[in-house]
């Protein structure tokens, strides 16, 4: 895999395991959290390991943009906002849409040998 390849999964990788890892630490520190949320977290984390890693990275980045446009429909739904807040949703659902874009690309670039 080129290096430029490698290094663009590793930063799309790191939103999936910071965010993931994020709000699994705030629930150890007593942080109340649903379970839903307990779950999903622990599988954005081990997306964005399995990422980092390369394993299957094709079928991973494709899941990854799954998460996203799910992500974007149900945490950021600026159409239902008005003035700074719809203004602050919006820009965090474009950002979505731009993971998606970048998870997208990735998964058409990723060729050779599958792991």
């Amino acid at each position: 895999m080129k290096p430029e390849i490698r290094i663009a999964s590793w930063l799309l990788a790191s939103v999936f395991i910071v965010m993931g890892g994020y709000r699994l630490w705030h629930a150890l520190q007593g942080v109340p959290t649903a379970n839903a949320t307990l779950a999903f977290s622990a599988g954005e984390l081990l997306l964005g390991i399995a990422m980092v890693a390369g394993w299957r990275l094709r079928t991973m980045a494709l899941l990854g943009a799954l998460l996203m446009v799910v992500d974007a429909v149900l945490s950021h739904r600026f159409w239902t906002l008005q003035g700074n807040a719809q203004a602050t949703q919006l820009l965090h659902f474009m950002k979505n849409v731009g993971l998606v874009g970048g998870l997208l690309l990735l998964s058409s670039l990723v060729v050779g040998k599958r792991r």
